[in-house]
Formats: C-alpha cells, sequence, structure tokens
C-alpha cells in the first residue's frame, strides 16, 4: 500500500485474531508495529483499554504514532435477561470505553502533530439486531457513531473510519460457536464462508494508506454478503 512503509501504528488487542493478523500486515508493509494487549508479551504492551490513565501513559511512553487500529473487544454469548451488571460492564468498558480512551488519547498527539489515522473495530453486530449479543451490538452501534462523531471533530487533521466485520475466523468465534453451528452460518453466507482476519487486516491496511485519503468518517461492511439478505434478520443460531 502507497505511503506506509515507515509509519507507527499501535494495534489493540493485537495478540489474537483480527488483531494479530492486522499487526503482522502492517509490518509486512515496512510499519513499526506496538501492540496493546491484555496478555504480557515480549512484543506487547500490557494495558487494559478501559484504564483511562493507563492507556495515557502508555501513549506517552510510545511517543508519536501515524496510525492507531482500535481493535481491543470482548464478547460473552448470552441471553438479555441473563446478562449481569459485571458482564455488562466488561463489554462497555472494553468496546466502547476503551475504544473512545484510546481514540482520545491518539488524537492528543495527532492534533498537535502531522496527523493520523485512526481506524474502529465495529461489527455487522451494530448495524442490525442480534440475539444473545444485546450488550456487545450495543457497544458495536456506540463504536460506529463515535467514529462518525470524532471524524467531524478532528477532520482534517486525523481520518476516523470504522471497519464492520460480519462472522470472521477467530479464537473468539470458535469459543462461541461449534462446529456445526459455523458450518449452518457458512451455508447461510451469501459467499458460503467465513471470513479471515487476514482479509480484515487488508482492509485496515487500505484505510491507512494513501490511498484511501478521502475516507473518514466511513462505516464500512465486509460481510460476505450477510446484511444484504436476510441472515442477520432472521436471528442468531441456537434460537
Amino acid at each position: 500500500m502507497n505511503g506506509l512503509a515507515g509509519k507507527r501504528v499501535v494495534v489493540t488487542g493485537g495478540t489474537s485474531g483480527i488483531g494479530i493478523a492486522t499487526a503482522e500486515r502492517f509490518r509486512a508493509e515496512g510499519c513499526e508495529v506496538v501492540v496493546f494487549g491484555r496478555r504480557k508479551t515480549k512484543d506487547t504492551i500490557q494495558i487494559d483499554v478501559a484504564d483511562h490513565e493507563a492507556v495515557g501513559k502508555a501513549f506517552a511512553e510510545v511517543g508519536s504514532v501515524d496510525v492507531v487500529v482500535n481493535n481491543a473487544g470482548v464478547s460473552v454469548r448470552n441471553l438479555a435477561v441473563d446478562i449481569t451488571p459485571a458482564q455488562w460492564r466488561q463489554v462497555l468498558s472494553t468496546n466502547l470505553t476503551g475504544a473512545f480512551n484510546v481514540a482520545q488519547a491518539a488524537a492528543r498527539q495527532m492534533l498537535l502533530g502531522k496527523g493520523g489515522v485512526i481506524l474502529n473495530t465495529a461489527s455487522t453486530n451494530g448495524l442490525v439486531g442480534y440475539r444473545f449479543y444485546a450488550d456487545y451490538n450495543a457497544t458495536k452501534a456506540g463504536v460506529i457513531e463515535l467514529t462518525k462523531s470524532l471524524a467531524l471533530e478532528w477532520a482534517p487533521t486525523v481520518r476516523v473510519n470504522a471497519v464492520c466485520p460480519g462472522y470472521v475466523v477467530t479464537p473468539m468465534q470458535e469459543a462461541e460457536y461449534t462446529p456445526a453451528m459455523m458450518e449452518e452460518l457458512n451455508r447461510r453466507i451469501p459467499l458460503q464462508r467465513h471470513g479471515t482476519p487476514q482479509e480484515v487486516a487488508g482492509l485496515f491496511a487500505y484505510l491507512a494508506s494513501d490511498e484511501a485519503t478521502y475516507f473518514t468518517g466511513a462505516v464500512i461492511v465486509m460481510d460476505g454478503g450477510e446484511t444484504a439478505g436476510s441472515l442477520a434478520s432472521a436471528g442468531s443460531l441456537g434460537d
């Protein structure tokens, strides 16, 4: 991708799934990549993105950044009537408050410098209703509206966009869906399969590059045709 080589990139939730694929893709593009994650590794800054003060300190440690992929997220499959206050707080604090904390800390640097790009991982769950994920759905709808608001406030210096993946094969997906459920989903998705983390990572790389400089405030769906038809409105599996 044009214009990515030499960029400094922060990827949150970068130790598995879409996050690790995104970190690998940006490294392949010649970027310096810093990963924020809950798990401590030799290549990861251990951080809870819900901790506003910790996020600020992490960005101060990293220094100036060009691109942030705001990808940290959690999901717990549960009936709405069974969601506990603790579960609700955990999902909202990571997926929505965490996304804001990271975007705000990054923008404070970018707006005073040469600008940058912030890319938020939303979801098709933020566009239509799904059973068993009321808390997760609410956070992803919030990320979409947060993206649009920040794009307006921070233009033209900082571009802010959201990507809405549909069903993607990740450890989080595999922990919540049995192989039989995933096979049934594949039959109902127009492209007949789940997406891959690498495909989503490729979209992030494009949106961060000089080939996408007219994108801001965009909400881009990547779902194999799922929301083009009736799959989402038919409800989640396991009803």
